[in-house]
């Protein structure tokens, strides 16, 4: 046997389909019970909370007692770049789900990713922060600041000082599932999504990953970043 990493037990976590429907329900950043996320799944309250264990103690998710209830969430930002990743990796070989609609141009065009944009506008956003030059490649998927772009994100109301104290990554590229393109993730990805709520430009649709901009608010996101000409239509 191999040492290292057993990402067969992680795989085998994910790969129930109860575990990995209540996995992408979470994946809108936030806490939810075990009765809601039995709902999500299609199973029982009793099987859900076993599911829940199992996760809990493979550090996919976290728990948080408030009162008489227990909320779960996802265990931190890795696991949702996890999930996000495997959605592109479902999405590039077919392997769909069959969903109403008029639900899938919607989470196409923008919705949350743990806690930052996705989709259409979020592609368009990253590749604006390329184009203008504001963020340079640095290792593993990661991007510094450069010295424009620190001014332009603090000019947008971004805190760099508070979240630079913290342990995240402050830019990393996420692959996007449904466009097939990097959308801005880390700490400050999640901090310009904070901004774009303050500012009332979004909001986002109750039980659901779908983020519904304002004609104000997508004509404001697309004016203070600049994005490119062939950006999102």
């Amino acid at each position: 046997m191999r040492d290292g990493p057993n990402i067969a037990a992680i795989a085998a976590m994910v790969g129930d389909p109860a575990r990995a429907n209540m996995l992408s329900a979470l994946l809108n950043g936030a806490a939810l019970t075990a009765s809601e996320l039995a709902l999500e799944a299609g199973v029982t309250k009793q099987t859900a909370s076993s599911h829940l264990a199992k996760l809990a103690d493979a550090g996919l998710v976290a728990v948080e007692a408030q009162g008489r209830h227990r909320y779960y969430r996802l265990a931190d930002a890795d696991v949702a770049r996890l999930l996000e990743t495997l959605m592109g990796v479902a999405a590039r070989a077919k392997a769909l789900r069959s969903r109403p609609g008029p639900k899938e141009p919607a989470l196409r065009r923008a919705r949350i990713c743990y806690d930052h944009l996705a989709g259409e506008l979020g592609v368009a956003l990253f590749e604006a922060f390329i184009h203008n030059k504001w963020i340079q490649p640095g290792p593993e998927n990661t991007y510094t600041l450069t010295k424009l772009g620190r001014i332009k994100v603090q000019t947008f109301g971004v805190d760099l000082d508070d979240i630079e104290k913290g342990a995240r990554p402050l830019c990393r590229s996420c692959l996007d599932w449904s466009v097939r393109r990097h959308h801005l993730a880390g700490a400050l990805g999640a901090a310009i999504l904070d901004v774009i709520f303050d500012r009332g430009w979004v909001t986002q649709k109750r039980g659901s990953r779908v983020l519904d901009f304002t004609r104000i608010g997508e004509a404001g996101l697309r004016r203070v970043f600049a994005f490119p000409e062939d950006a999102a239509p």
